[in-house]
């Protein structure tokens, strides 16, 4: 697979933020079960915003670093994939609340 292609990009862009949102769970709620973290962010759409948007912050460094390479195809799908996040965030906190 060619490195500079959006899918790569949205592939990398969709992952990062899973990892992301277990790093935010590992270092706020280390007190708590992977399993009840979960069904706690299912009954409260506030926090659940603010664990998904602390998570997209670490595409912040893929992108930059696809940037710098001249790669924008891969840059342009991490963005992709992060305005979807975004709008997952969005969709959670004002229509499914």
């Amino acid at each position: 697979m060619k490195r500079n292609v959006p899918l790569l990009g949205f592939v990398i862009g969709a992952i990062l933020p899973l990892i992301g949102m277990f790093i935010v769970y590992l270092i706020l709620f280390q007190g708590i079960a992977l399993e009840d973290f979960i069904k706690q962010l299912r009954h409260t759409p506030s926090q659940a915003t603010k664990v998904i948007s602390l998570g997209i912050l670490i595409n912040i460094i893929p992108f930059i670093f696809y940037t710098n390479k001249r790669l924008d195809l891969t840059a342009r799908g991490i963005f992709i994939a992060t305005m979807l996040y975004a709008v997952f965030m969005l969709l959670i906190k004002f229509v499914w609340n």
